[in-house]
């Protein structure tokens, strides 16, 4: 970050005064000096001050003269959010999504592809390099990488970005993630559970902009949630916060990857689907499924989908009983966190309406009347990009956070 290593070095009782001037021409969109004085309460001295350093430091630009409100009229200023460049990545247990962003969490030139996360941390990310290399060499020559984010599909300690006993990926536990990606492209590294960052993304540009409490679930080969509380997402203290895929089902005794038994997502998510689909092929208790075997096809989670919505009853009741077991351990959710909105996201959530419908029919049947008086429960619109769009914003509201602006933290 060339430009803002003009603000290192600052004394503490400078930092607070520079934040604000910075967030409020972030937020605005474009402001001018008076307008910044009486929005923070900060003197017009403080103000010119703070905003000729963060000019000098490449984060703000002057425009055109605003309309004079009496004396001379003031220049607008704007935030530059074409100043770096950031490298997103979110890794599914089967697919690798990767694209550029700017300063304001503009997403631009995302690509994807089929990836099995199984393969283990050396051979992932090494792909994941090579795509972020591709979107390099798109960029111009002088542009600048401020930084990289990635999401993932296990638990990480968001402090050091490691992944944690992560059941869906063997061979990753303990693995130092922002050091591979930090020596590459020479740029400080974040890294989260993939769901952190698909509700941080619906929370800062998605339907959930609105909402200070809610949930974002993801059912996908697994099953995980994010939770925003106050408006800031809440990862806990180590930062597996939210990790409804392994809360245990009643009365179910099913072996989970995490090793334990009667996991949530060991009967419903995405895996849970293909296994149990998968047998019903075989015994011929699905006509469709069967059939699909027969014809070669794979029997996954996206199969028994596509089978239920054909009218095959088994198949059916398969998705049917997914959903209703998301809805008992969301209801579980929503009496204690009492969110006004859960969002629903991930592959199994393409089933559509019947699917959305038995998961809500299930929380509000077991749920508290004032817990769900005015809460809404909908699929995500954006689930398909959210999880870039909030690694992006993961990384923006680091680099710009008050020790990272001013070099006293990074990694």
């Amino acid at each position: 970050m060339a430009g803002v290593g003009t603000l290192e070095g600052l004394p503490g009782e400078h930092i607070e005064s520079l934040v604000a001037v910075l967030d409020a021409v972030r937020n605005a969109g474009s402001t001018t000096r008076p307008e910044i004085a009486r929005q923070t309460g900060l003197g017009r001295n403080v103000v010119t001050v703070r905003t000729n350093q963060l000019i000098a430091a490449g984060l703000l630009a002057e425009g055109p003269l605003a309309r004079s409100t009496g004396g001379r009229s003031p220049r607008q200023l704007r935030f530059r959010a074409e100043a770096g460049v950031i490298l997103v990545a979110e890794l599914g247990a089967t697919s690798i999504e990767v694209a550029v962003s700017d300063l304001a969490g503009n997403i631009t030139n995302p690509r994807g592809e089929a990836a099995d996360v199984t393969r283990g941390p050396e051979q992932v990310l090494s792909r994941v390099a090579e795509m972020f290399d591709l979107l390099v060499a798109d960029l111009p020559q002088d542009a600048q990488i401020w930084g990289v984010g990635l999401g993932l599909p296990g638990p990480v300690e968001f402090d050091t970005g490691r992944p944690v006993s992560p059941p869906i990926m063997p061979g990753w536990d303990g693995f130092d993630v922002p050091a591979f990606f930090g020596a590459r492209f020479h740029a400080p590294v974040w890294v989260d559970n993939d769901v952190n960052v698909m509700a941080l993304g619906e929370l800062r540009d998605g339907v959930a902009s609105g909402h200070h409490d809610f949930v974002f679930v993801k059912i996908g080969t697994g099953i995980g949630a994010g939770l925003v509380s106050r408006g800031l997402l809440h990862r806990g203290a180590q930062g597996c916060a939210g990790d409804i895929g392994h809360v245990a089902v009643d009365g179910s005794s099913v072996l989970c990857r995490c090793g334990q038994v009667g996991c949530l997502e060991a009967v419903a998510g995405g895996f849970a689907l293909a296994r149990d689909g998968l047998d019903l092929a075989r015994s011929g208790t699905s006509p469709a499924l069967a059939q699909a075997l027969a014809d070669g096809r794979e029997i996954s989670a996206e199969t028994v989908i596509w089978a239920g919505t054909r009218g095959d009853a088994a198949a059916g009741a398969l998705v049917s009983g997914s959903a209703r077991m998301v809805g008992e351990a969301l209801s579980r959710v929503v009496n204690f966190f009492n969110p006004s909105l859960i969002l629903i996201g991930g592959g199994v959530a393409s089933a559509g309406d019947r699917y959305l419908a038995e998961v809500r029919q299930s929380v509000i049947s077991r749920s508290l009347p004032l817990a769900t008086r005015k809460l809404e429960i909908m699929q995500s619109p954006i689930s398909d990009c959210s999880g870039l769009r909030g690694a992006a914003f993961m990384v923006i509201d680091e680099l710009l956070a008050p020790d990272n602006l001013t070099g006293r933290a990074g990694r």
